[in-house]
């Protein structure tokens, strides 16, 4: 079985949904592409996040 891009936990974050193996909630990717700005962009800011992390999430949430 395929392990989710997305963890929550309550002692990370207070259980915020954030990817996996960092402390970056997925609602900041989806500010960013809501306010304009590319996965580039994101992944420039948060570069504890990967690139297939990020595709991973949204091929699994259209």
């Amino acid at each position: 079985m395929k392990q989710s891009v997305v963890s929550r936990n309550a002692d990370v974050m207070g259980g915020t949904p954030v990817f996996r193996g960092t402390r970056v909630p997925v609602q900041t990717l989806l500010d960013y592409l809501k306010a304009g700005d590319s996965i580039d962009e994101f992944l420039a800011g948060f570069p504890s996040v990967s690139r297939k992390q990020v595709i991973a999430f949204l091929d699994a949430h259209p």
